[in-house]
């Protein structure tokens, strides 16, 4: 390391140590370490907000007491004018504390509906394809308490069950790569004040109030509740209850699969015993559902109102022959078979 390198990282050092003296930035990096803990490289989703900015602060610090190397990746969408200038002055911000971001376009056609949930697909997508090419199998991003609530409530408005109730965690996988989600604990307050404190600056997507968008209704609805009494601690302690009976679920899912479905490598296929359509009602639905994802290779699970359909075919019947999901679903007296649609 050249000597003007060196002193560049000595400041940076000295800089970041001396923010964290700050009694609250300490608590919040004790949060964030705690619920990180990992000991490999890993890419940090960066937008530019002060989530993001936040994230990319804390891991810094991280990636330095753990000696460690992470990337740094934003994705200019393009879907605003001033997109890129805003992706070029996060760049710049995030030298502060010698970080060399890389910033990704999104090019070709963008969307004219459901413009939020297409620009996420296409965000996750490309940060992907770059954990892959690196050998990265932890991406960061910067997902903190308050989009837990507005998660649950958009979960409801749509009618999800338990699962997508709590689908929000700390760690999920996506083709094979861990999504982390350190600052789930931490409130977007504690982000902002971290934000202004180490930048003096972070972007304001003018999304994030526009009410067209059904998670900024979601928002403004939150805010209302708070006023009438809404107290967030019960309010999480309710969305961990939760999340201990979808443990219990799983643990019941994975037992069915393990005693009652039997997979045949050669073959690609699954055997399935009777027993296997006799568990609770959620137990089946779930073990069902993995299953036609599996074998069908989809990104994503078959709808749920397709599956209970199947499930109704299948119990009553004892002929069988449907096709879901890409797969082919036989079933003869007591055993059903499920495989590859050709």
């Amino acid at each position: 390391m050249s000597l003007k390198n060196l002193s560049v990282k000595n400041k940076t050092h000295k800089f970041l140590l001396n923010k964290l003296k700050n009694k609250r930035i300490f608590n919040i990096y004790k949060k964030y370490e705690a619920n990180l803990n990992i000991d490999e490289n890993f890419i940090v989703a960066v937008s530019g907000g002060p989530d993001s900015l936040a994230l990319s602060f804390l891991s810094k610090v991280y990636s330095l007491k753990n000696s460690l190397n992470p990337k740094y990746f934003l994705v200019d969408h393009k879907l605003r004018e001033n997109s890129t200038s805003e992706a070029n002055n996060v760049k710049k911000s995030l030298k502060k504390i010698s970080v060399n971001l890389n910033i990704l376009n999104w090019k070709g056609p963008k969307p004219e509906t459901n413009i939020q949930s297409v620009a996420r697909d296409k965000r996750y997508n490309l940060l992907i394809e770059r954990a892959k090419k690196f050998k990265i199998n932890h991406i960061l991003v910067g997902h903190h308490l308050d989009d837990l609530f507005e998660n649950f409530f958009i979960r409801i408005i749509r009618g999800s069950g338990l699962k997508g109730l709590v689908s929000l965690g700390k760690k999920t996988q996506q083709d094979k790569i861990d999504i982390i989600r350190p600052l789930l604990d931490l409130s977007k307050n504690d982000l902002i004040y971290i934000s202004k404190n180490i930048f003096g600056f972070y972007v304001d997507d003018p999304s994030n109030k526009n009410d067209k968008f059904k998670r900024v209704k979601i928002r403004n609805l939150l805010k209302q509740l708070e006023n009438e009494g809404l107290d967030r601690n019960k309010f999480l302690l309710t969305i961990n209850n939760l999340k201990i009976s979808n443990n219990n679920i799983i643990f019941y899912k994975n037992l069915n699969l393990r005693e009652n479905a039997t997979f045949i490598k050669k073959k690609e296929s699954f055997i399935l015993k009777e027993k296997f359509f006799q568990q609770s009602e959620e137990v089946t639905f779930r073990s069902l559902t993995e299953i036609i994802k599996f074998i069908g290779k989809k990104h994503y699970p078959v709808r749920g109102k397709k599956i209970v359909n199947l499930i109704k075919l299948i119990t009553n019947k004892s002929y069988l022959n449907a096709t879901l999901g890409g797969c082919l679903i036989k079933k003869v007296r007591q055993t059903v078979i499920i495989k590859k649609e050709q």
